[in-house]
């Protein structure tokens, strides 16, 4: 079949494309850098100058840019934005009235999609350029993005050149067959995702974590100071062997692939490839993933499935939190009713990796955090916040680590774990805490203080 003649038969103007859009529909921008630049800026055109265009719902997650329909006039009153895991620009949407998070198992979003959404009027987003066979690649945010097109009326791509190509065999591609229009926008960079300096505090929690990895372990990874700091000490140490399976690919994979560390033949599914499904970082990430036979991105389900994951021996999880509690809850999507960012695969992982045989999960946090004020707020509490999501539940965690020390909570009672959690916590918090635990009744007068 020629696909180059149904190309051009498909090809349109952003300007164009976004006329299908009406009032009352729901818009999918699939995922991270897969949001649309091009249709994006011609549908908030559109809107700004029809003002009768509204009550329309868009879908995404993880934005690294701002999305043009959310600066229109009266965006809070003309559309909504939905969020499957917020970034800090939507956290900022959703304090202003515009955005709203939805509650996921990130491992369960195609089946979302597929089985209770099940139907979107528009879907819009970037892709690959069109390979010889008639698809374009989802890049770097294979995710959900089969199952979202699947149940779509209107499929748009926006071919971007810069996008890389992600190999690997598991629904990381639509067929023109499969796409309604085309669109070939200005090609803009990749959206970028730096992992930011890491502190002195995210270092030492590292040194914690890398003593408890060992050689052929694979590895998962969040993004952040203290999951970069644990990458790049495994870049300097002597491990070897090592794989990766994981939610999200960051730069610091990069940086251990490059002292020759990933092998992946330790691995008993996917020997020899790495693993993910979805990316973000800096042009050195989408450099290195492009057509790298190395790398395999495939959908959600598949990569987070904690069958998947369990069955890999010597699994590494790590995440991070922004609150634990005296009884081992993990709060890591909000502060208080604050909405943070997301659930995404972190309660998969932390199940995941200690059914894995020789595995072990980690849930790091600095012990404390700086208010606006410049006091300092302690993240292990009494309880979460009022208000507060538990993303781990107290029966799930093994590992917390902060600064001050390592501790592993599973088969520990309440006042086991109240003991082993304030130990890690700041010392000046401790004498609180322990307070606190005695009202709970989740501390014993032969405690250590």
């Amino acid at each position: 079949m020629n696909y180059e003649t149904e190309y051009k038969k498909k090809l349109t103007t952003a300007e164009e494309a976004v006329k299908v859009v009406k009032s009352g529909d729901w818009v999918d921008y699939g995922w991270c850098v897969c949001h649309p630049v091009a249709l994006d800026k011609a549908l908030a055109k559109r809107m700004k100058e029809d003002s009768s265009l509204n009550d329309i719902n868009f879908r995404g997650g993880i934005a690294l840019w701002q999305p043009e329909v959310t600066e229109i006039d009266d965006a809070e009153k003309r559309i909504t934005w939905n969020s499957w895991h917020a970034s800090g620009i939507e956290r900022k949407l959703i304090d202003k009235g515009i955005g709203y998070y939805i509650p996921l198992r990130y491992s369960e979003m195609p089946r979302y999609y597929r089985e209770n959404i099940k139907h979107i009027d528009v879907a819009m987003f970037q892709t690959a350029p069109m390979d010889k066979h008639g698809y374009f690649n989802f890049g770097i945010s294979a995710s959900q993005m089969a199952a979202m097109c699947e149940i779509s009326d209107v499929v748009i791509v926006e071919v971007n050149n810069n996008m890389p190509v992600c190999m690997g065999g598991f629904e990381e591609r639509i067929h023109i067959d499969d796409v309604t229009m085309i669109v070939e926008g200005d090609n803009p960079s990749i959206g970028q995702l730096p992992s930011g300096k890491t502190s002195e505090i995210d270092e030492t929690v590292a040194k914690f974590i890398v003593s408890e990895i060992p050689n052929g372990a694979c590895l998962q990874l969040g993004i952040g100071g203290m999951p970069n700091a644990v990458g790049s000490l495994i870049a300097k140490s002597d491990l070897k062997d090592l794989g990766v399976h994981t939610e999200m690919y960051v730069d610091a994979f990069v940086d251990i692939a490059a002292q020759g560390k990933i092998t992946g033949v330790c691995k008993s599914i996917d020997k020899g490839r790495q693993v993910f499904t979805f990316a973000a970082g800096t042009q050195k990430l989408y450099d290195y993933v492009d057509n790298n036979p190395e790398i395999m991105a495939a959908s959600v389900d598949y990569v987070n499935d904690v069958r998947v994951v369990s069955s890999i021996d010597n699994f590494i999880s790590i995440n991070n939190a922004v609150e634990v509690d005296l009884f081992g809850q993990v709060a890591s999507e909000t502060s208080g009713i604050r909405h943070i960012s997301g659930a995404g695969g972190q309660l998969d992982f932390v199940l995941g990796a200690y059914l894995s045989k020789g595995g072990k999960s980690f849930i790091c946090c600095s012990s404390t955090v700086k208010m606006k004020d410049g006091t300092l707020k302690s993240r292990l509490l009494p309880y979460i916040t009022p208000g507060g999501i538990v993303t781990a539940t107290r029966s799930n965690i093994q590992y917390l680590v902060t600064e001050y020390g390592m501790v592993n909570l599973k088969g520990a009672s309440t006042w086991q774990r109240a003991e082993k959690i304030i130990s890690v916590a700041h010392p000046d918090f401790r004498e609180k805490l322990i307070g606190e635990a005695e009202k709970m009744h989740i501390w014993k007068a032969s405690n250590k203080r």
